[in-house]
């Protein structure tokens, strides 16, 4: 029998599918039994390796369609599906109860709490991003920045300097009302039994940001990084919280973060593959025809994009640099049509530049030494597997913790650049043009960005092993 059993629970989007995956892996790797319960639109995406391993468990919950955009009544629907398969799993018979739950923040929920907690199960808050962007988020609301003053800079005690909070770097752009700040929903079960809606929308600057109340019953937080890349944001948390802050990244698939300089790594041999323009053989194809540190990858995730203003600013910037390119686009974002750049700016790009309309290969892309640069929106998996990389950055955040993750990138790490220094504004072609010049023939940024991605070697961290060990004691000894 395995020294225990923990529940991870994941959240709706593949950013926190992947994780909680490489999670699981490092649980079982120490003989403990990981049952992971997802939601069941994600069960796709899991790779047939992970299923193999007999100390983990893949339980779904049916669920009618991906988020953003769930109707409320089918909200209702896919969390009284999760409470079910919750109270199943802790009521078996005869089979070892889990020692400790990792939910991810956004489902630690009052009811869900309730469930573990009337079965004697402690919980441990899941961020599937770093510490950087919660430590700013809490920061923030007690510094009251609403009444900042024209050049005014405001430290933040406990957080380096440089994070310090000013009128400019307080503002966030106009965002859409499908993906807008508590767009997204979880419902909690009213007292006539059903569901109610409950923002989950990250705080704006100064506003409490909802995860404090989540996050009261839990023993103990984790994250998604590693004490050498973040340690002043874990310590931040632990003594602002009273309770341990571990971080257990990278949670990156093993032969990603374990892979040496220049070797690149093949997204379909740990993730499985979506719809996608182009396979991956052709992108690796394409960028070995292109020399070492030239070209710019572009993506802004799965589900965010550009203005179609400001897609068509980055294709006239990438059509009037020399700079070899791969583009992401997501299928109806606003991007450039399937295929093809707006207004027939194919023949004059020619084999410079690769659009990947859907699913593109971001590991093996951000592994290839050809890739020299990164146009982000600063997504935390995105951010981090780039730096395991050393790839530097030009940050484009559209929403919630992207911001901060786009600020400790180019003002605490310093290896990147942002595209537009006013973070209200929608980007300009005049934008793109100097960003993109300026990040891709600085060599010192990139030079800083390897200095970064050295200091972690080939191996996962040893301070995150020694977390993820004091995780599990610390659980089963409660």
């Amino acid at each position: 029998m395995s020294p225990g059993q923990v529940l991870v629970l994941t959240a709706f989007g593949h950013g926190h599918l992947f994780p909680s995956m490489e999670l699981c892996n490092h649980i079982a790797s120490r003989n403990y039994k990981a049952t992971l319960v997802i939601f069941s639109h994600l069960s796709s995406s899991i790779h047939s390796s992970f299923h193999e391993n007999p100390l983990i468990e893949v339980v779904e919950v049916p669920s009618a369609s991906p988020r953003p955009g769930l109707p409320v009544h089918k909200q209702a629907e896919t969390y009284n599906e999760l409470a079910r398969v919750l109270e199943a799993i802790l009521s078996r018979p005869h089979l070892q109860m889990p020692t400790c739950a990792v939910v991810n923040v956004f489902m630690l929920l009052g009811w869900t709490k309730n469930i573990f907690q009337k079965h004697g199960i402690p919980t441990v808050a899941l961020f599937t991003s770093g510490a950087c962007s919660p430590s700013m988020e809490y920061a923030s609301w007690n510094a009251r920045p609403e009444d900042l003053g024209p050049g005014e800079v405001r430290l933040l005690p406990g957080l380096p300097d440089e994070m310090g909070l000013t009128q400019l770097n307080i503002k966030r752009r106009p965002f859409g009302p499908l993906l807008a700040k508590g767009a997204a929903t979880a419902p909690e079960p009213s007292k006539a039994g059903g569901p109610s809606p409950r923002k989950m929308g990250p705080p704006g600057p100064g506003e409490k940001p909802d995860w404090l109340d989540d996050v009261d019953r839990a023993i103990g937080l984790v994250f998604n990084t590693f004490d050498n890349l973040e340690r002043p944001f874990l310590n931040y948390l632990a003594n602002q919280f009273k309770k341990p802050a571990w971080g257990v990244g990278p949670l990156s698939p093993e032969m990603y973060w374990k892979s040496d300089n220049g070797a690149v790594v093949a997204d379909g041999e740990v993730r499985k593959s979506g719809q996608s323009s182009i396979t991956e053989d052709d992108v690796t194809r394409w960028l070995d025809s292109k020399p070492p540190g030239s070209v710019l990858y572009i993506s802004f995730g799965s589900t965010l994009s550009l203005t179609p203003e400001e897609s068509r600013g980055l294709a006239g910037a990438l059509a009037e640099s020399a700079r070899p390119f791969i583009w992401v686009v997501q299928p109806n974002s606003g991007g450039p049509a399937p295929g093809h750049f707006p207004d027939g700016m194919d023949d004059e790009v020619g084999d410079r530049g690769l659009i990947i309309t859907g699913w593109a290969p971001q590991l093996l892309i951000l592994s290839h030494p050809s890739t020299g640069g990164f146009l982000s929106h600063c997504g935390w998996n995105s951010t981090i597997e780039a730096i395991l990389k050393g790839v530097p950055f030009l940050t484009c955040p559209i929403r919630g913790d992207q911001y901060d993750n786009a600020r400790w990138v180019t003002e605490h790490l310093k290896i990147g650049y942002k595209v537009c220094e006013d973070p209200s504004q929608f980007v300009t072609n005049s934008d793109f043009v100097k960003g993109i010049e300026r990040l891709m023939a600085d060599k010192d940024v990139k030079i800083r960005a390897m200095e970064l991605r050295s200091r972690f070697g080939h191996s996962f961290p040893v301070s995150s092993g020694a977390a993820l060990d004091a995780l599990l004691k610390e659980t089963s000894d409660h």
